[in-house]
């Protein structure tokens, strides 16, 4: 079977690659932005013309935290409209009949209640820092959806909690929490600091999922029997958390991460910074019925990422 992954460098990418580079019956097609730019839609088409595709997994995207999702918006909703856009009609075009879009659970309101169902998408205000990028993650949904509709393929979506693991952006300005608190921790430790400080009350509760759980969920789902999934999920609402429908608060989550850094220090938060939302935990109940569950706890997760980040940064005092 061939089988391309869109995104192969990137964090989930990476554990795609990874977990189906185990099964002999498959061969990985990939391609670097050098050889193909996913922008220009008649280079993609003509890469998947030139390649005899079964399967896709669309893991490409432009990504970044809240800065860079306040500073370039346009380049957010643009380049992940049109990298999503380019794939899924190429696929269609060479007659892949199996795709696989991995979204975000921004896609979701603010004001969501908790756990968030699959059904509450577009059922309020989005999140405004990110909308940009949510946006472009519901028109993938849509469009998956609508080439099933319309020319009965097979074209899937997950969304995942927040996710983290090796391979992670562990840069110090545009990174996610747990990245973000590791080098915070970790940097306390090769300067000989006494305390570190959080932004927040610390009181905020948000779920975490380790990428390699993401990668198997994504396999899971891109083979479960088509008669399976369409007698479990809604034609016109088709796609699926993934998550572990567990928490924890951010308070929480810094000791655990002191702990797995063995920083001895104090941990101070600072009540003056925003918290942002109160939750985010996703209903996984969808996911778990159709026979999947994760594997890995934060604990050894976290173990697992402070390993992965000793051996691949290069100078981790920056």
């Amino acid at each position: 079977m061939n089988i391309f992954i869109a995104g192969h460098k990137g964090m989930v990418g990476s554990a795609i690659y990874k977990k189906l580079s185990k099964d002999a019956s498959s061969n990985i097609i990939f391609s670097s932005k050098k050889d193909l730019n996913l922008l220009d839609q008649n280079d993609v088409n003509l890469f998947f013309k030139k390649n005899n595709i079964d399967q896709v997994y669309l893991a490409a995207a432009k990504v970044g935290g809240i800065h860079a999702n306040n500073e370039y918006p346009a380049q957010f909703i643009y380049e992940n409209l049109t990298i999503q856009s380019n794939i899924i009609n190429a696929s269609h075009i060479a007659d892949v009949q199996k795709l696989l879009f991995l979204g975000s659970s921004c896609i979701y309101p603010k004001h969501s209640s908790q756990p968030i169902k699959e059904e509450y998408l577009l059922n309020g205000r989005l999140e405004p820092t990110n909308e940009p990028y949510a946006i472009a993650k519901i028109a993938g949904i849509k469009l998956c959806e609508s080439y099933n509709r319309q020319y009965g393929r097979d074209y899937r979506s997950i969304m995942p909690t927040n996710l983290y693991g090796p391979n992670d952006n562990f840069h110090q300005e545009n990174s996610h929490v747990i990245p973000a608190l590791i080098r915070r921790f970790h940097n306390a430790i090769q300067f000989n600091k006494k305390e570190v400080v959080i932004w927040g009350s610390g009181e905020p509760k948000r779920e975490f999922l380790h990428v390699d759980d993401m990668a198997g969920a994504s396999i899971f789902v891109m083979n479960i029997e088509n008669e399976l999934f369409t007698k479990k999920v809604d034609l016109m609402n088709s796609h699926i958390n993934i998550g572990t429908g567990q928490d924890c608060s951010i308070m929480e989550l810094a000791h655990t991460i002191a702990d797995t850094v063995n920083f001895k220090g104090k941990i101070i938060f600072d009540k003056s910074k925003p918290d942002g939302t109160p939750r985010k935990l996703l209903d996984v109940s969808k996911i778990n019925d159709l026979g999947w569950n994760f594997s890995i706890n934060l604990h050894d997760g976290l173990q697992n990422t402070y390993t992965w980040f000793k051996k691949n940064i290069r100078d981790v005092r920056l």
